[in-house]
């Protein structure tokens, strides 16, 4: 098994629990890890690895998100979603939709996000919800992420619903519960749908129930934006022993700092780092 799995994670069980189920119904042994967790409560698209594709999830994880979320307004959360103590924010007035489409454009772009207190952030050795759930007071450093469009689809006080398309590590509930600061009535995330995770998409994504590991594995090359280099068979040999090989000046090499080998069949064989006309493999999957 050497590949990844789309699943519509649904709402209620942990990431884990569902790495967990995969692992049952695949081959004793095999590896299997996420390629970016999911909350619990939300649900959508959960990348899963399997086999030697754990080693391809980080490329996964950097890839875009997409999210689309409900944020009710006029109350706040000790964890930033429905699952905390819920609060109302004691606000006397109800937002116009203008208002909220005056403070959305700020939240775009390249800008510094506090993550939730109830986070798996790492705060002196210690997860953050670890410290928050035993009462301990969590301060968090504000981090730059990246949020590339946020649409507002439906308002209707005190819930909207927005599509956000956004880059790694932004979490959509620090996002909600900032709208509702920016606004002076408060907010917290209180469903979220992930639509999207690089290329793998909703609409293909398969439910757990209807998950068939031989049927629905994708090949790893998917989870992958490098360029590709086409290996004949001397060059193959030459990549088992993991060595550093010239490239035939006649053969140019992809402008980037990391490239994808396949063979004549388009099957991952290993990424390399290339330089002028060498590569050397940093990550070989066969033998």
């Amino acid at each position: 098994m050497f590949g990844f799995l789309n699943i519509n994670k649904p709402a209620g069980p942990t990431s884990h629990d569902i790495v967990a189920e995969i692992r049952r119904r695949l081959p004793r042994k095999t590896k299997v890890g996420h390629a970016g967790t999911l909350d619990p409560f939300a649900d959508g698209v959960l990348v899963i690895c399997a086999g030697p594709a754990t080693r391809l999830a980080d490329y996964v994880q950097q890839g875009e998100k997409r999210y689309t979320a409900q944020v009710t307004l006029g109350a706040v959360s000790t964890t930033d979603d429905g699952e905390g103590e819920i609060q109302p924010a004691g606000c006397e007035r109800q937002c116009s939709q203008n208002d909220i489409e005056k403070i959305l454009p700020q939240f775009v772009g390249d800008i510094r996000q506090t993550p939730p207190a109830h986070s798996a952030v790492h705060v002196q050795g210690r997860r953050a919800y670890q410290l928050a759930r035993a009462g301990e007071e969590v301060a968090l450093t504000p981090r730059t992420v990246t949020i590339h469009e946020i649409q507002l689809l439906h308002y209707d006080w005190p819930t909207l619903r927005i599509d956000v398309r956004c880059g790694s590590g932004t979490y959509i509930r620090a996002l909600a519960r900032d709208i509702g600061r920016a606004l002076k009535v408060g907010g917290y995330c209180s469903s979220l749908t992930r639509t999207a995770v690089g290329p793998f998409t909703l609409d293909q994504a398969v439910r757990l129930d209807d998950i068939d590991p031989n049927q629905n594995l994708l090949p790893p090359t998917t989870g992958l934006t490098l360029p590709t280099l086409q290996l004949n068979e001397d060059q193959i040999a030459h990549l088992r022993h993991g060595r550093r090989m010239s490239i035939d000046e006649t053969t140019p090499l992809p402008q980037s700092p990391e490239i994808a080998l396949l063979d004549k069949e388009n099957q991952l064989l290993a990424i390399a780092r290339a330089e002028e006309q060498h590569i050397q493999p940093t990550k070989v999957f066969f033998h």
